[in-house]
């Protein structure tokens, strides 16, 4: 099978994964989700993603030796796990003015998710396009499981969140 791999100019494994495993998320989505978001609350749709997200502080582990592979390039190290770090940050900081229904820092609870999720959709457009850039995926070793199953599920909720922000959220 590596030999056969070999004849690729490019893995295909780590595409793949990505691609396949953003469209099962958004069809588990579609099923369960999708049907009953003019019911939901802000706090009741949203609580779980934002904790979902707040996980993403896991991106600090592309800096970490021995989660990667020697070799990592900074230019996609750094970037990515500085990016989910903020963005972690700032699902937090939106999971607590939707859970208090509360303006912080004369920001309203929409407007943190609204920052939140553009933030954390435009860092995973960002660390994909470094990555496939610098050749990141090689030198990804134990980490390889971020951008195989996190980064679906991630790119999934944030396209469901932009949904219910421009459809549901009244």
């Amino acid at each position: 099978m590596t030999a056969f791999l070999a004849n690729f100019p490019v893995n295909p494994i780590l595409p793949i994964n990505l691609v396949l495993g953003v469209l099962l998320f958004r069809l588990t989505l579609t099923i369960y989700v999708v049907p009953n978001l003019a019911a939901w609350s802000p706090a009741k749709l949203l609580t779980p993603i934002l904790l979902l997200h707040m996980l993403r502080e896991l991106g600090l582990m592309f800096l970490f030796p021995g989660s990667t592979l020697p070799g990592m390039p900074d230019a996609f190290a750094v970037p990515a796990a500085l990016g989910d770090f903020m963005a972690a940050v700032l699902a937090t900081a939106a999971l607590f003015a939707v859970r208090h229904n509360a303006p912080m820092f004369k920001m309203q609870p929409k407007t943190w998710v609204w920052i939140f999720n553009i933030w954390g959709t435009v860092d995973l457009i960002v660390a994909i396009t470094l990555a496939v850039v610098f050749k990141a995926a090689p030198h990804l070793g134990a980490s390889y499981w971020i951008p195989a199953f996190w980064v679906p599920m991630l790119l999934a909720t944030h396209a469901l969140v932009f949904v219910y922000l421009r459809k549901h959220w009244k």
